[in-house]
This record gives C-alpha cells, structure tokens and sequence, in this order.
C-alpha cells in the first residue's frame, strides 16, 4: 500500500529539508518515492536533482507537446522528482500551480506506477483553495506539520490544524525541527498533546545540514554517517510505524495566546 504524507508548516520552517531527507532515507532502503513540491520558489528537489528542475507549470506553457519526463525527474537513488511551479511573484493565485500539476500528473497516469512513498511538500497556507489540493482531492492520505518551538511557526502549525480539521484530513503527528528557543522540545510536545496529536521525531538544529544544502545535496547523501542523518532515519522510521490519526483540537487565538505565554 502506498504511504501518501502531505507535509505542511509555516514558510521558512524546513518542510523542503525535512522532505528530501526523509525520501533520501527511504529511497536508501530500497521504496519507490515521488516528492512533489507545491511551492512556488520550486526548491524542494533541489537537494535531491542536485539543481533547480523545470516547473510543471513553466514547462506546459512554454512547450506544448511536453512528455512525461519533461515533467518528472530523477534525483538521488531514483527519486522522482516533481515541482509544480506558480505564477511570478504578485501575479495570480500561487495555489493555482498545485491543482494544474496534480491534474497533469494525474492525466500522465504518474500516480499509477510502482511507488511506495509520495510526498508532497505544502506551503502553510491552507486558506489558499490550491494549497489544499493534496487533502481536498484526497492525493494524501495523512498530514505532518513541522514546527519549531517559536511563536509564529507554532501559530502556523495551529492554523494548519484547523484547516486539516475542516477538510476532514488525517493529522499523523507533528515534526520538531528545532531553532534553539528555549524549552524548545517541551514546548512543542506539549503543543502537539494540546491539539490532541504527538511529536513523531525531532531534528537539531545543526550547521552541517545546511552545508550539505550548500552542496545541493541532502544530509542523509553527503555525511551519511553523521549523527544528523541518522536523526533522519530515526524520524523516517517513526513515521513508517505510526498509526496514530488524532482527534484534532485547535486552539482559538485567545487560548494559544495563552499557551505559549505560559512559557515565557
């Protein structure tokens, strides 16, 4: 059976990293895994291709006899690797690159081939119609959101939750994926517990993951013996044995107020 994850946070959280790694760890014990990114700057394979690849939406516009692989492209240990694009910086609804994707993918029969893992990468913007797709037409079947322990990527994760909640989406756990804030791990375990769900793994906050961006390459690929990327498996592993899907419980804004100042 397929394991189809929509990872969702706040901009700037580490969603893209933490999605290239988990499919480097995956693709490393030998699953079939398609990354999707559904974000506009396009940056979730990077690490993965090695490079930047074409936009789904910048390639149908600009070539109208496009096949498949003008579409998806391998990456490390075969990752198929997809970015779905969006309209320049001001320009129309960024979400709208997401549903155009999905549906070209869809059409290619892309979802049809031998994959055990699909992973897509969301934007935390589940207010946005396209930012929804992947719960609302029901591509994934399970939602992370990662999080640090700071104010704004935890009122994020709060929205997200009450998006995933109206969609009627399966909230899997919550990914910490630290910055360094004081009583960080306390913090958001006790969100995740609040909001009726768990933290399914932690990753530090360490200089040698974002050297090995630097290098255009995953952590998991570069400094495969490090503890960072053993960090990785252990939350790649955590995933693959969880069956938790919780019974969500968002916090309204007066109440996370009062939450998060309890630590301060």
């Amino acid at each position: 059976m397929i394991k189809k994850i929509a990872i969702y946070g706040k901009g700037g959280i580490g969603k893209s990293t933490t999605v290239a790694n988990l499919s480097a760890v995956w693709a490393s014990d030998d699953l079939n895994c398609l990354v999707i990114g559904c974000d506009p700057k396009a940056d979730t394979t990077r690490t993965l291709y090695g490079s930047r690849i074409p936009t789904v939406v910048s390639t149908i516009k600009n070539n109208k006899n496009y096949e498949r692989d003008d579409l998806v492209f391998k990456g490390f240990k075969d990752i198929l690797c997809v970015e779905s694009g969006g309209p320049e910086p001001g320009v129309g609804c960024a979400g709208r690159g997401v549903i155009v994707a999905m549906k070209r993918l869809e059409k290619l029969g892309v979802f049809d081939e031998d994959l055990d893992v699909v992973v897509y990468d969301v934007l935390g913007d589940v207010v946005c119609g396209g930012f929804s797709v992947p719960l609302r037409e029901k591509y994934a079947d399970e939602v992370l959101i990662v999080t640090s322990g700071e104010y704004m990527a935890l009122y994020a994760a709060n929205n997200i939750v009450r998006g995933v909640k109206k969609l009627k989406g399966n909230l899997s756990g919550i990914i910490c994926n630290c910055r360094n804030v004081d009583n960080e791990e306390q913090i958001v375990n006790d969100f995740a517990k609040r909001i009726g769900t768990h933290v399914v793994g932690t990753i530090h906050r360490s200089n040698l993951i974002q050297n090995a961006e630097l290098n255009a390459k995953t952590v998991v690929e570069k400094y495969p013996e490090s503890p960072e990327a053993q960090e990785y498996r252990d939350l790649a592993s955590s995933i693959m044995a969880n069956e938790n899907i919780a019974e969500l419980e968002p916090m309204e804004d007066e109440e996370f107020e009062e939450f998060f100042r309890s630590y301060m």
